[in-house]
């Protein structure tokens, strides 16, 4: 069992490291809340939203979900949109210096959380193909425990990666370099919805 614990581990961190609109929108509220009990929106629905992919890849049903050409579509097509608007909503933000028009309501959190977790066709593919498919390696408790394990890394790392940013934030009180994250998290998140784009126009011709 240590050993499915330990594979889950590294397998998640080793996903969940690498720099996505999930990743700089968490880092982003963390930084730019003005506490960090006003960042819990992001970070719970982000770490929910990951317990529900890894959950579905384990028990493979989105696997089974994902086979379906049309609702690929369908899921690339609203991500791509969603996504689009969140770097425009980030990106408008940054015109006033002031902390208020800055900071995104818990609402605003959690539908954008929602939208760059579930409407993230690229990280939903990777979640079924790499945690999914390491998952047929067990069986009973070893699959449970694999599942916890990887489960565990997106909770401790969202809140890490949210206290990260709450402690840069607390450095640079000028504003100017908020401006600029803020900035950098569009242009990420637009990114990603360029590479969502060219996805659905592959699905679809």
């Amino acid at each position: 069992m240590s050993e499915a614990i330990i594979h889950g581990f590294i397998l998640a961190l080793g996903l969940i490291l690498a720099l996505g609109a999930q990743n700089i929108f968490v880092f982003n509220q963390g930084a730019l809340q003005p506490t960090f009990t006003k960042a819990l929106p992001v970070i719970i629905t982000a770490s929910i939203c990951d317990t529900f992919l890894i959950t579905l890849a384990v028990l493979g049903v989105s696997l089974i979900v994902l086979s379906l050409a049309w609702l690929q579509i369908v899921i690339f097509g609203i991500g791509f949109i969603f996504l689009s608007y969140m770097g425009w909503s980030i990106w408008n933000s940054t015109l006033s210096t002031s902390e208020e028009t800055s900071q995104l309501s818990a609402k605003k959190q959690i539908t954008f959380a929602l939208s760059v977790s579930l409407l993230n066709p690229h990280a939903i593919l990777d979640t079924v193909g790499v945690i999914g498919t390491n998952a047929i390696n067990y069986t009973g408790f070893e699959k449970l425990a694999f599942t916890l394990s990887c489960i565990m890394v997106s909770w401790l790392w969202f809140f890490g990666l949210a206290i990260v940013g709450r402690m840069i934030g607390r450095v640079e009180t000028a504003g100017k370099w908020m401006i600029r994250l803020n900035k950098l998290s569009a242009i990420i998140i637009w990114l990603v919805a360029a590479y969502i784009g060219k996805e659905l126009v592959d699905l679809i011709w």
